[in-house]
């Protein structure tokens, strides 16, 4: 009886494809590798959910950096979330907070209810709160589905102690899911010690671009240390090594 789930953080339609081919359980649609992930486009999430089977959450998050936005950002929020909605996706992964390290309870419960019947998840906004216990249990009361956390820490394994913490104190009143540099390598102990039972991985590897001829006096991003004849799909090799560790675990 299957037990745990992966989740695997895909920035286009081909690394979604490949994600779910590899034993991926459920994919979280994103562009903006370098950001910690943004919305991706209209096309790319339509393009997914037609291509894979599993359930698709996309990311709403109109830019990087903090998660304090303005009134028009909020406004893009919205009309991402209701176009989410009405193309089928199952789940969106979302979250505001406010300038003093809380969540901004008013917006993220208006988010939560614009998106229903899909799924919600809060991100890793949660990781920079300053109260992560208030923070839990304002969004068990505003009805979120899941939190994804690294446990306030930059590695979800750095972070086990309040992981665990976390699922003790939520009961299963939502579903408490780990992330941030998670692979074959550590998963499982990171399960045995937490009693995780949902996982995020990126499990992503640099692919080198099609372009032959490389101008090497520019950077279109200006940003000279981020690879721009290189980008990230998922790894095939990566996500059948962590899917085949919690099948094996689940037998």
């Amino acid at each position: 009886m299957k037990t745990s789930l992966l989740e695997i953080c895909c920035y286009s339609v081909q690394s979604a494809i490949i994600a779910e081919q590899s034993g991926a359980d459920r994919i979280e649609l994103c562009a903006g590798v370098h950001e910690g992930g943004t919305t991706p486009s209209a096309s790319c999430i339509k393009m997914t959910k037609e291509s894979v089977s599993i359930p698709v959450h996309v990311i709403i998050r109109p830019r990087g950096a903090d998660f304090c936005y303005s009134a028009i950002e909020f406004e893009c929020m919205k009309l991402d979330v209701i176009h989410c909605k009405e193309i089928g996706v199952n789940g969106v992964v979302s979250g505001v907070l406010l300038s003093d390290g809380s969540i901004d309870v008013e917006r993220t419960k208006e988010l939560i209810d614009l998106a229903k019947p899909m799924n919600f998840t809060f991100h890793r906004a949660f990781d920079m709160v300053k109260d992560h216990f208030k923070a839990l249990e304002q969004l068990i009361e505003m009805g979120t589905n899941r939190i994804l956390t690294s446990g306030g820490e930059q590695t979800a394994v750095m972070g086990k102690y309040l992981l665990k913490d976390l699922i003790v104190k939520a009961s299963g009143r939502i579903v408490i899911m780990p992330g941030s540099g998670i692979n074959h390598e550590n998963i499982l102990s990171l399960k045995n010690y937490t009693g995780a039972k949902e996982f995020h991985c990126s499990a992503k590897s640099l692919v080198r671009g099609k372009m032959e001829y490389q101008n090497p006096k520019i950077a279109m991003g200006g940003e000279e240390n981020v690879p721009e004849f290189e980008f990230y799909e998922a790894d095939s090799e990566k996500i059948r090594k962590i899917a085949d560790i919690l099948k094996a675990e689940d037998l």
